[in-house]
């Protein structure tokens, strides 16, 4: 079992063919945390409302999420545009898991980062909801055939990789928005005067300083399959889960982990936790 002092996890998309609930089932079974962050599009109201779809493995994971949260796990969930239905109860708790419109959260070196799921700052959502969801089903379709592609990969005992990751990431549109996204965000937590910030939304995940300040995108469970990770000293990590290491058809063995060097500085403003 590896221990952090905080998991940041994002854009599960439970209730969807498309989540890969039984890798985040195993890194949950591997991985504990202190404090656990659910940033957004945990659960995915838009899907379940045209057709429901919810098996067991879904339910799974939920289960196990607050099964840490008795344990003591400190777990916050802050909904995204996906299960915005959430929004509404932001100051309750469920399960002991404690529901924020954002958060701050410091890191133990001091730093103070900004926790959100970024939709409110995607021009896309907020102008033109429509073709956001013209989007969605575009997407959705990307990832059938992803899904399709994967099998035949473990088949071959090939471990995940992701078709739609790569289709998103060579479209020059694509990157432009990601980019402005971004910058956006970076710009704003500066404004709200934090050391960094903490997001998901667009798939991406991302660890890196944008004009002082640290941005960090914790990516997804549908296409990356990956967390962020805080250590117990305050440094981050990108891990990437596209293995199952326990109980499975797939190959067993160890997941890619990417480290990121963050850069130490000394905090805007003092903590106030």
């Amino acid at each position: 079992m590896n221990r952090y002092r905080t998991l940041f996890i994002s854009d599960v998309h439970l209730g969807t063919p498309g989540c890969q609930a039984a890798y985040l089932l195993d890194f949950l079974r591997h991985n504990d945390a202190d404090t656990i962050y659910l940033i957004g599009d945990i659960i995915d109201g838009w899907r379940l409302k045209k057709s429901w779809y919810w098996p067991q493995e879904h339910n799974d994971v939920l289960q196990k999420l607050m099964k840490k949260a008795r344990k003591g796990c400190r777990v916050i969930y802050v909904p995204g545009n996906h299960d915005e239905a959430g929004r509404q109860f932001a100051g309750m708790s469920f399960g002991r898991i404690k529901i924020r419109h954002e958060d701050i959260h410091v890191l133990a070196d001091g730093r103070r980062l900004w926790v959100t799921h970024g939709d409110l700052f995607d021009g896309v959502m907020q102008y033109a909801k429509w073709l956001a969801h013209l989007g969605d089903w575009l997407y959705s379709a990307i990832l059938v055939a992803n899904r399709w592609f994967n099998r035949m990969r473990v088949r071959f005992g090939y471990p995940y990789w992701s078709l739609s990751q790569y289709l998103k990431h060579s479209v020059k549109n694509a990157v432009s928005f990601i980019s402005s996204f971004e910058t956006m965000m970076a710009r704003e937590t500066r404004h709200r005067g934090c050391d960094g910030v903490v997001c998901g939304h667009i798939h991406k995940a991302e660890i890196k300083m944008i004009d002082g300040i640290l941005y960090c995108n914790d990516g997804d469970w549908v296409e990356s399959l990956t967390a962020m990770v805080e250590n117990f000293d305050g440094s981050l990590e990108i891990v990437h889960w596209n293995s199952i290491l326990g109980g499975s058809e797939l190959p067993r063995m160890q997941p890619l982990r990417i480290t990121k060097v963050a850069v130490s500085f000394e905090p805007m403003l003092e903590s106030t936790e």
